[in-house]
């Protein structure tokens, strides 16, 4: 691998640009960097004008997802070395609007997100007591708990692209982990909610939201036990 990287960088201002370009930087290879890294070298010491989103730079909070080399991926958790290429394109994530650089409009997905209602529903009388879940019925939604809200999987999904009032995966998903959860009452509420033509059969099972999880999670698992419970459940 050569000892520099060339960073060929999306930038986009929409009160001078018409269409977004590439601009490029040549950095030397520093050992344990991550894309990130690089970004806010280029941002403190290079162009003060590069925009992007980061926080925790610890894979946690999902605000630095883009497209890197191709892949959605977290800047965070993207080491340079391990892409292997000693060119490195940066783009923002694709299908949502581009505000500036490397920064999209996530509102939209926002909003379907909050479509589902992702909050326990509980109609039963309650006490003062926490709600008993046991370790086994727990381990059914583990891995959707772990979602991150970054956006990667809903990018990558051909549904979205071309149906922007598609669900998509990340708001399915949240459904299957509120819909699954065993102190939830809100199975039937939430049904109707995403049994509609921009629910979850229009999921064609491409598994793109799999491949570009960062967290390693599997959308398209949840989205398919929703459709099960669909048929089994009279809403």
């Amino acid at each position: 691998m050569a000892d520099q990287i060339t960073f060929k960088i999306y930038r986009y201002n929409p009160l001078k640009d018409r269409n977004g370009t590439f601009e490029e930087f040549k950095l030397d290879l520093e050992e344990g960097w991550t894309v990130l890294d690089y970004l806010n070298h280029i941002k403190w010491y290079i162009d003060g004008t590069l925009t992007y989103r980061r926080s925790c730079r610890s894979a946690i909070c999902g605000s630095c997802a883009m497209t890197i080399n191709k892949v959605n991926r977290l800047a965070c958790k993207t080491q340079v070395k391990d892409l292997k290429s000693s060119e490195i394109i940066i783009e923002p994530l694709k299908s949502f609007p581009v505000i500036r650089d490397l920064v999209v409009d996530m509102d939209h997905f926002y909003e379907k997100i909050e479509a589902i209602k992702p909050w326990l529903i509980v109609n039963r009388p309650l006490d003062d007591k926490e709600i008993p879940q046991s370790a086994e019925d727990r381990n059914k939604i583990d891995e959707a708990v772990m979602c991150i809200l970054c956006g990667s999987c809903t990018s990558s999904c051909p549904s979205y692209w071309y149906n922007n009032d598609y669900l998509g995966p990340a708001a399915l998903y949240k459904a299957f982990r509120f819909a699954f959860d065993t102190r939830d009452d809100g199975l039937h509420e939430r049904l109707e909610i995403i049994n509609d033509k921009n629910g979850m059969f229009r999921c064609h099972t491409i598994f793109n939201c799999v491949e570009a999880c960062p967290k390693s999670l599997n959308p398209t698992h949840g989205i398919s036990e929703l459709k099960k419970i669909c048929f089994t459940e009279t809403i």
